[in-house]
Order: structure tokens, then sequence, then C-alpha cells
């Protein structure tokens, strides 16, 4: 979270005319509905039933360029970063049936072609024969002072500690998980992000990816 992929992302989509599928989403999209719902959080097999049922749908590109996530025709985007999402979506998606129904529904985007796909298992799990793999790195402390600075342009105002206490959870909770743990691909190339502008980032990426600098 906050290593600067979404950014870097929309900026290589728009540029080369490709879709952006953030994964990340659609495992929030999951959470926001089981919270919705109810479905206890601890239950795996009701997340695993929840995840194959929910009609997921990657909408037109809102005003930022990203896809907009809709469930059940409806346009629930603007709702996946809120604070219980964000403190629950580790829970939902370390269960091994959503992530095999969410893996399905990713590998199916991409049989499409023309996609930058972004999440925290691309290229060691659901993509590992992708022509181009980074991962983007940056500490705790910087990832915190970013997402504190994106929620309150967003108008939601909490904490940069608390933001901070709960990334560092979701890291290690990613990280110990026993399906597609977070860790970067064998063959990833790897960037660290927290001394570098974004313009800096996507260049490295552009390099990275084997494409030409841009003008």
């Amino acid at each position: 979270m906050a290593s600067g992929k979404t950014a870097v992302g929309l900026h290589l989509a728009r540029e080369l005319g490709y879709r952006l599928v953030d994964t990340g989403m659609m495992y929030r999209a999951v959470t926001w509905l089981a919270l919705q719902r109810g479905v206890d959080l601890n239950d795996e097999e009701a997340l695993t039933r929840l995840a194959g049922s929910a009609q997921i749908e990657l909408g037109q590109p809102g005003q930022d360029g990203g896809a907009t996530i809709k469930i059940d025709g409806a346009d629930i985007t603007a709702e996946l970063r809120s604070p219980d999402v964000d403190r629950n979506v580790s829970l939902v998606s370390r269960v091994p049936g959503v992530r095999t129904a969410m893996v399905e529904r990713q590998r199916g985007f991409a049989r499409e072609g023309r996609l930058i796909m972004l999440g925290r298992d691309i290229g060691s799990v659901v993509l590992p024969d992708a022509p181009a793999k980074i991962y983007l790195d940056a500490s705790a402390e910087v990832r915190a002072r970013r997402r504190h600075r994106e929620l309150a342009e967003a108008g939601l105002h909490r904490p940069e500690a608390e933001i901070l206490r709960e990334l560092q959870q979701r890291d290690e909770m990613d990280r110990q998980r026993h399906v597609s743990p977070l860790r970067p691909a064998a063959d990833a190339q790897i960037i660290d992000t927290d001394n570098l502008s974004l313009e800096e980032v996507i260049e490295r990426v552009r390099a990275a990816a084997g494409l030409p600098a841009g003008s």
C-alpha cells in the first residue's frame, strides 16, 4: 500500500492505451460486501461462498483514470478506501477460497490482453509468465505519510500514527499468510521509491519494462 503502484500504473495505462486492473480493489470489494452483509470475517467458508458468488465488475475508468468497481451493477468505488475496509481487507484476502476466486477472474482479465495489473501477488502467483514484473517498495513510514496525504485530499482525516500501525499489521499478516504471501517474484525488478519523485519512478518502470523513455 502507498508504494506508488497506482499512480505509476494510471500514468502508464493512459500513455500506452492499456487497461489498468487494481486487484487490491477486488479484495476490498469482497471485504466491503462482507461487512455490508454481516458476514463473520473469521468464517472462511462463508467468505469463500461470498467471493464465488459476488458479481464484481470492472466499470468504465473514473475521473482518475482507474477502473471503477461495481457490485450488482452499483458503483462502490468510493466506499472501498473506508477505515473499516482498510482494517479488515487482510482478514478477507488471506482466505484461500477468496484468493482462488479472485485469481481466476484476474487471469480472465489478463487473457484479454493490453493490461497493467496491480497487486501483491501478480508476478509470483497470478501471472508468473508476465513479460514485465516490477515490485515497487518503500519504507512503512514513507507509505503511511503518503496514505495520510491521500486520505486527507479525499476529505478523510485520520492520525498518521494510526495509519502506520495498521499498515505494518497488514504487511505482517500478508507476509505470513500461507496462500499467495506478500513477496516479490524471483525474477521481478525491485524499485525502492522512498526518495524518488513520481516522474523518476515512472522512468525507472519504463526502463524495467523495456519501454522508451518519456518525452
